[in-house]
């Protein structure tokens, strides 16, 4: 039986937690499909084709992973591509709340069930927002995201700055 998974998220940017999650599931499935999600309701730092080629960019090295966006509902994405298996990294106590309620809605609506991986220990306080605002105030976050990543979050906040 093959094995197919998504890792969903909003990856702006991606960050090494991120990519130690992909990492470690797409050695546990046979193909993994890493869905950047454009959500309207968000005003992301990058668009969704920069977020593409990010994550493209730091997961290249994974023959059975493969990055595209989506938006809408989760389930109609893994419905559409004969998906049955979520993965996502918890971080926290925090994240298994709320990722348990939706693990449970989208097993409910779309027969899809959904694996969680504990973040290793080293990136557990890790997360897009925070690398954000540390690189917005000019701090070193070169510990936290892949290196093609430093340079485009530099590029972009520079741009941003008057």
């Amino acid at each position: 039986m093959t094995v197919i998974a998504v890792c969903p998220g909003s990856f702006d940017p991606v960050t090494n937690g991120h990519v130690d999650v992909i990492e470690r599931a797409s050695s546990r499935v046979d193909r993994l499909i890493v869905a950047c999600l454009r959500n309207v309701g968000k005003a992301p730092l990058f668009d969704i084709d920069e977020r593409v080629a990010l994550v493209e960019a730091v997961t290249g090295h994974l023959p059975n992973v493969e990055v595209t966006a989506f938006s809408g509902l989760l389930v109609d994405f893994c419905r559409d591509r004969g998906v049955r298996v979520i993965v996502k990294g918890l971080r926290a106590v925090s994240d298994f709340e709320y990722e348990l309620q939706m693990a449970q809605m989208n097993s409910r609506i779309g027969d899809v069930e959904t694996f969680f991986l504990t973040t290793s220990p080293v990136y557990s306080f890790l997360s897009s927002s925070l690398v954000k605002e540390v690189a917005r105030f000019g701090g070193d976050v070169s510990d936290f995201v892949p290196p093609a990543v430093v340079a485009r979050l530099t590029e972009r906040l520079q741009q941003r700055t008057p």
